[in-house]
């Protein structure tokens, strides 16, 4: 707990948390924004499908789906919170180099493996934090919008409870992805900018070429595949229902466990055996 405590401290002395904080509420807003703009749409029209292929068209269908929209709502920002969230914790490492305290905080601290599990667990608090500041405020937006247009919020039914829980684990996953990526890539400026480059740029490709891949061999099984990016399991966890040609939840939250446990585990090796001077 000594070493968890001097890695929160050490993260309030600077400004990044509240400026990552900040990003992610004004996106959250917008993302809110976006969603009920979507939901009114589908809720008001479930039948108005326009010309797509039968597959899409029951994507479509599956998607106006009153408690689908609700666990969207209730999970509005998530793409751009996982994003801030991951930043952080590269913050949480490369900022020991970036400072060059990395040296005085091995030496007080010998046992290295004890120092990144600190910034593993702080990472992962930041996460959780970050999940409970925008779940608090999408949670009353969300019945506050589902009263004004006359819908059952749903809130407390297992489908909403589930995507709320599973969008906390994928904050806090992302924080211990922050924290792999930062180890590997000490200098903060190509750490930052590598990661954005990779997340928002990476889940376009992603997207794109399983797309592709699935018009080419004419195999919608492909799509389901989609799913081994991290980016796009961490959205799949917070579906209120389950898709057409879609994973279950539990698969996308394997699949970031599965990250987490390989990204972390990395990190303490290349610790425990790099040179920090």
């Amino acid at each position: 707990m000594r070493l968890v405590r001097a890695e929160l401290l050490k993260i309030r002395t600077t400004n990044a948390w509240w400026l990552f904080g900040l990003g992610a509420l004004v996106m959250l807003a917008l993302a809110f924004l976006v969603n009920a703009v979507n939901a009114i749409q589908l809720l008001n029209n479930p039948e108005d499908v326009p010309a797509m292929s039968p597959e899409q068209a029951e994507q479509v269908r599956a998607q106006a789906d009153v408690v689908f929209q609700a666990a969207n709502l209730y999970t509005s920002g998530q793409f751009f919170g996982l994003l801030f969230v991951m930043l952080l914790g590269i913050v949480v490492v490369t900022n020991e180099f970036y400072h060059q305290t990395a040296t005085t905080t091995f030496l007080a601290t010998p046992r290295r493996t004890a120092v990144v599990l600190a910034k593993l667990v702080t990472a992962a608090l930041f996460g959780a934090v970050f999940w409970l500041v925008t779940t608090a405020l999408t949670i009353p937006s969300t019945m506050i919008f589902f009263a004004v247009k006359d819908f059952d919020n749903h809130f407390g039914d297992w489908e909403i409870t589930r995507a709320l829980l599973l969008n906390l684990l994928a904050y806090v996953l992302w924080g211990i992805f922050g924290v792999g990526f930062g180890v590997l890539i000490r200098s903060q400026i190509g750490a930052t900018i590598t990661a954005v480059v990779l997340y928002l740029l990476g889940t376009t490709a992603a997207s794109i070429i399983f797309t592709l891949l699935r018009v080419w061999l004419d195999a919608e099984w492909i799509s389901e595949l989609q799913v081994i990016v991290p980016s796009i399991a961490s959205q799949l966890m917070i579906t209120g229902t389950e898709l057409p040609g879609s994973p279950p939840q539990w698969v996308g939250a394997a699949v970031l466990i599965g990250y987490a446990v390989v990204t972390g585990t990395i990190g303490t090796l290349i610790v425990r055996r790099r040179d920090i001077g």
